[in-house]
Order: structure tokens, then sequence, then C-alpha cells
């Protein structure tokens, strides 16, 4: 379609860039030309990703939102959990690795909680905290069901500090992105690595490190959150996906 100036009219409900007035029918035509176009890689907001995945018959790599979380164990070294946390929530906070929630184990959230919760008001981070961990952090106020599912985008951090079984926590809430456990357990590692549904999971290192670039693939095309992607004859192999495991000793990404 030619586009005129003062055609742009914005952001639809469907989250589809609306231009001129049919363009959004046009788009959602567009989602339906599986004879024609192989795939589709929606990037924006989850609004658009929604409305493509619901909409399209063409292929879909289902890319973007990101509710990445922070586990810290018992046995952490509770340092370097502090600065791989601020790294992950606040060295770019509008991006779909920032980490959105933090988990720490009962036995270490006396000790880790106010200094953490200093450094992160310090960025002027909001801390919306469940009952055990709202009675340690000055300022903070009380988080919701919501909250434990919310990808903020934002100066804004849910954590909490009564969960017994930070994996089922993880694997309820997230959006299969991108997960971390900060630990000095072998086991505790090799458990949530082997269990946690992620596209990428990190020990000891911070979340914004999934990246396309980062990983050296050259240029950013997306975080793929989805797992089949197979052409061809198909056997077994052609049903199993792909899971990062990263393991590090307190990187963060400058």
């Amino acid at each position: 379609k030619e586009i005129h100036e003062g055609d742009i009219m914005g952001i639809g409900d469907s989250g589809i860039l609306a231009v001129g007035k049919d363009l959004e029918e046009t788009t959602k035509e567009l989602m339906r030309l599986n004879r024609y176009v192989d795939v589709l890689i929606p990037r924006g907001g989850a609004g658009l990703i929604r409305s493509v995945v619901e909409n399209s018959t063409v292929p879909v790599i289902e890319t973007g939102t990101g509710n990445c979380h922070i586990y810290v164990d018992e046995t952490a070294d509770l340092e370097m959990a502090a600065d791989i946390i601020m790294n992950a929530k606040t060295q770019r906070v509008g991006v779909c690795n920032a980490c959105e929630s933090v988990l720490v184990h009962k036995d270490g959230k006396d000790a880790l909680l106010p200094v953490l919760a200093k450094r992160l008001q310090e960025k002027h981070v909001e801390i919306r905290a469940d009952e055990a961990a709202y009675a340690l952090i000055p300022g903070a106020v009380h988080a919701t069901e919501e909250d434990w599912g919310k990808e903020y985008l934002d100066y804004i951090l849910s954590i909490v500090s009564s969960v017994e079984e930070a994996i089922a926590h993880i694997n309820k809430y997230n959006t299969k992105h991108s997960e971390a456990i900060i630990t000095n357990n072998y086991e505790h590692a090799q458990k949530f690595l082997d269990e946690v549904d992620a596209a990428a999971v990190y020990v000891n290192a911070s979340t914004r490190f999934t990246d396309g670039f980062e990983f050296g693939f050259g240029a950013e095309i997306g975080i793929s959150t989805q797992k089949l992607h197979a052409r061809g004859p198909m056997g077994l192999l052609a049903l199993t996906t792909t899971k990062y495991i990263i393991y590090g000793n307190g990187q963060v990404r400058p």
C-alpha cells in the first residue's frame, strides 16, 4: 500500500500499527498467505505477538516477551547475587532479557534482601514484595498475584522470599525466555538447568546475555521462546529442541 504523509494513525487494540484505514486488515491477510510466505517473525510488544500468533496461518517464530527470573539459592555468594541482579534489572530495563522477578531461598533472605533493596532503591527501582520479603524491605509495596507473571519493562521488580519450590514457581509464571540460578551447589545448579523450561538457563550469570550478537550469531533477529522448527523427513530428532545452558562465575553485561 502506498503511504502518504498523515496516514499514520497509531497502534490499534490488536497491537498492529494502523497506517491508513485498512492496513490492520491487510496485515491480517498477510498472516494468512501461507502459500506465499514461509515464516513471520513479530518484533514488538505482547499485543503484537499475541495478534500474530492468534491470526496467522503462516508459521510464526514467536519472540519477545520475557518474564525472566533469578533464583538465589541458600548456598549463593550474596555479593555476586546482588551484582548479577542489579545488572539484570537495571543495566537496561526495557528489554526482554531484563530480570523481572527475584526468588530468594528462605535461609538467605535475611542477609540478602536489605542489602539488595538498598542498592535497587538507589536506582529508583520499585520493589513489589511478598509478605516475608515485605517485612525486610523498607519502602516496598505489597505484590499481587498479577506481579508474578508480569513483564514490567520498567524500574519495577517483584521479590518472592517464601517460595519453597523455585523451579515450580518459575515454570508456572515464566515466558520460556531466560532464567538464572545463583548458587555454589553443583547439584542444585544441575537440577535447575534440567528442570527449568526456558530457551536460556544460566548459572551465576546475568540474564542480559541472552542476545544473538552476544552469543556470536551476528545481528539480533529475535529470541525464540517456542520449541519446534523442522523441515523435510522427520524422525524423533526433529521433535527435539535447543536449550541454551550457560555457566558463569559472576559475569554481568557491560
